[in-house]
């Protein structure tokens, strides 16, 4: 291509110099010379994309996510596709401090005298606390846990603040698992856990999709925290000894093996039923928890954990790993200096989502027992639900005096009421809170994902979900559409468009207009993929590629929610319902 291109520059340097010729040798050379050039770059470019298609066909076939995404990038993603502009700053330095200044900010107490009341009600009771009793022979880090844990651990992941991963641990020496198994039973009878456990790195991932057209400020990202690896493995095997110390109430579905958001949003639809088949109106009230992972407060936490009767070791253990903690802000290859985090549950650590869980277990158990007023929860979204807005009003409250002693605060601005039932449409004065915030009633409320409308019954919106979906599969479309395979593109569509459209679907209530709404969208894309209007010719193809439409998905996805439902409900009893 190189010499093609230096022998067309030549002839068109000739040809100028000799005037411009529109016939001749000279002329004919420099079309000749130009022709060829141009299709040894047309060859070129058939060249890569067919590579690329390969490489993307296999990837995809193989079920190897990295080399996929690698190859994905390499080809479509560009440096402009990054937000390099925070807060009317592109400086990567100085955006970098501004989230330090603002995850410090974060990682801090809502009311001073409120803290200074935990940490002083925690000084008290623990001088004499002992908890129950832990037998040192039952419970041991032995070789073969830590070696178990070590290979459970996933690969691909980030490395944490000193260049380890995941990798280094699995493919060492295999005497680490007997140094690390040692170094985790001087850890539990010392009670102190090492300062290099403690360090890490915060990575700001946006909370919005488009980072382009919309002026980003800090408040739009969310920090995940990149732990040490060797940290990992310790909380691993932490949890794998201890677990049951860690137990949640059974209306708490979040952080729970094989239970997903599907869970709390069925058991509020079966609550919503069964009240409205007695003829009641159910008023829902959606709470929203203001940095709630950020907020939590050590000490609260601990007097959570002393309430329990967790054994004095292990709390000596939990109060080592999460004081005098450190980390620092990495944006675009920039990392800060460290701050301090004396306050909050680290997003991305392998114990933060039970000790969440456990500080709001007070919180949880409010409505045990009750047959009028009930509580889900999945981490921090939380569902109030009662047939009485006097009722739901009180609840509120209660909810409100517990969050006050974790020093905890609720975001008015995101939280709504919606009526299900008879008198939906009944006007009713707005939810008022202990300090005067008004919750106001809404037509609609987003739980978890999912639409609920306020309507006469159990209804759900999909509009959102096949606006996602539409969204989803023409960027798909508009980049390979035309280049890669079907094969390729409708593997695409089925991995990571249509669990957008299907998120949720197997809990929500369909008649049979939903269910040939959500069937139209997938045959119209059908329709613009093989550019046919022709329906038995869209059947055909879907018959023809193994492409199940949502209708037929459902249904299958149902019956298998349902079979784990019902078992997690009978082993929980949940609601006694």
């Amino acid at each position: 291509m190189n010499i093609l291109k230096q022998a067309s520059v030549e002839a068109n340097k000739l040809w100028k110099s000799a005037g411009r010729p529109r016939c001749g040798p000279i002329f004919n050379k420099r079309q000749t010379s130009r022709m060829n050039y141009r299709k040894c770059l047309r060859d070129s470019q058939n060249l890569s994309l067919n590579c690329y298609t390969n490489d993307l066909h296999e990837a995809l076939l193989k079920k190897n996510g990295t080399a996929f995404w690698k190859c994905w990038r390499s080809k479509f993603e560009t440096g402009n596709s990054r937000c390099t502009e925070v807060e009317h700053c592109v400086d990567s330095k100085a955006v970098a401090d501004k989230f330090a200044n603002y995850f410090e900010r974060c990682f801090t107490f809502n009311n001073v005298a409120r803290m200074k009341e935990l940490q002083e009600e925690y000084t008290d009771k623990r001088k004499g606390y002992y908890g129950y009793n832990l037998s040192g022979d039952t419970y041991t880090f032995d070789v073969e846990l830590v070696e178990t844990v070590i290979n459970k651990l996933e690969r691909g992941k980030a490395a944490d603040i000193d260049g380890l991963s995941a990798e280094h641990l699995l493919f060492c020496n295999p005497i680490i698992s007997v140094v690390l198994a040692k170094l985790f039973e001087l850890i539990m009878q010392c009670g102190y856990v090492p300062n290099g456990f403690k360090y890490n790195y915060i990575v700001p991932v946006p909370k919005v999709k488009d980072c382009r057209t919309k002026s980003m400020t800090c408040d739009d990202f969310r920090g995940i925290a990149i732990s040490p690896i060797l940290s990992k493995v310790f909380e691993y095997c932490f949890l794998d000894r201890f677990k049951v110390y860690l137990n949640s109430a059974d209306n708490q579905f979040g952080f729970k093996k094989g239970v997903s958001c599907s869970f709390a949003v069925y058991s509020v639809r079966q609550i919503v039923d069964k009240l409205v088949d007695n003829g009641c109106t159910v008023n829902l009230c959606s709470i929203d928890l203001s940095k709630a992972f950020d907020k939590v407060n050590h000490y609260g936490l601990f007097l959570k954990l002393m309430k329990r009767q967790l054994p004095v070791k292990l709390l000596r253990i939990l109060e080592s790993l999460l004081t005098q903690c450190y980390s620092c802000i990495r944006w675009n290859n920039v990392t800060t200096v460290n701050f301090a985090v004396n306050f909050g549950v680290r997003q991305g650590s392998v114990l933060s989502p039970f000790l969440f869980a456990i500080y709001l277990d007070d919180l949880c158990r409010l409505c045990m027992g009750e047959r009028s007023r009930f509580i889900v929860v999945y981490a921090d979204d939380i569902m109030l639900i009662s047939p009485s807005v006097v009722e739901i009003e009180r609840l509120l409250h209660a909810c409100e005096n517990e969050l006050n002693w974790l020093d905890m605060a609720i975001n008015f601005k995101k939280s709504c009421c919606v009526r299900i039932g008879p008198r939906y449409d009944a006007i009713c004065v707005p939810i008022a809170s202990l300090t005067g915030h008004l919750i106001s009633w809404s037509d609609e409320v987003r739980y978890l994902g999912i639409h609920i409308i306020s309507s006469r019954i159990y209804k759900c919106s999909f509009t959102y979900a096949k606006r996602s979906f539409y969204k989803a599969a023409n960027a798909i479309f508009g980049r390979i559409g035309r280049i890669a395979s079907e094969e390729v593109t409708l593997h695409l569509i089925k991995s990571k468009c249509l669990p957008v459209l299907l998120y949720g679907l197997d809990v929500c209530p369909l008649n049979v207009s939903d269910m040939r709404s959500l069937d139209f969208v997938i045959n119209r894309f059908f329709m613009k993929l093989f550019n046919t209007n022709i329906m038995d010719t869209v059947k055909f193809c879907q018959d023809q590629f193994g492409f199940e439409l949502p209708s037929v998905l459902i249904v299958k996805r149902k019956d298998k929610f349902l079979a784990r439902y019902k078992q997690f409900k009978l082993d929980h009893n949940c609601f006694n319902l």
